[in-house]
């Protein structure tokens, strides 16, 4: 969260002249109800069995820039069905710039605690080591999200699959 996914995809998408699919909205559309709804009525558990749900219809299709949220790393099943015809990029941020990017915004259902900052500190720490699992990852901190989205391009030409 915070790190730019939804600025950069749609820059993605008019460079490239690709679909861009936002998982958390195609979520929201199919289940009509908010992210922050589905965490408060059914849970965390349900929201991410709802991802992978989603993460399978979409994957299959070619030609697409699928922007997730940041906890789709936590199920190994969704990294295989994304890697499948995809190349997984990562943006990352620290947990300051994050804070920063997201303050005034409550639709994020897992920075609804009294120490968000931590929170942050606390879910990069166990994420880590999934994130860096990506075939590209990229630290946005100091970067216009047009800068993040040219560099995708760039090493997308070194790292295409097809």
């Amino acid at each position: 969260m915070g790190t730019g996914k939804t600025t950069v995809g749609q820059l993605l998408s008019e460079k490239l002249r690709r679909q861009l699919i936002d998982l958390d909205t195609e979520i929201e559309a199919e289940s009509k109800m908010t992210i922050s709804d589905i965490f408060a009525a059914y849970g965390e558990a349900r929201f991410r069995q709802m991802e992978t749900e989603m993460t399978i219809k979409v994957s299959n299709n070619n030609g697409m820039i699928i922007s997730t949220g940041g906890g789709i790393v936590l199920r190994e099943e969704n990294m295989t069905h994304l890697r499948g015809n995809s190349i997984i990029v990562c943006l990352m941020a620290s947990p300051e710039t994050i804070l920063n990017r997201v303050s005034g915004n409550d639709d994020r259902p897992l920075l609804k605690v009294d120490n968000p900052l931590q929170k942050i500190h606390e879910l990069l720490d166990y994420r880590r080591p999934f994130y860096e699992k990506a075939d590209l990852v990229i630290n946005t901190d100091d970067m216009t999200p047009e800068m993040v989205a040219e560099e995708i391009i760039a090493k997308n030409q070194v790292l295409r699959y097809d």
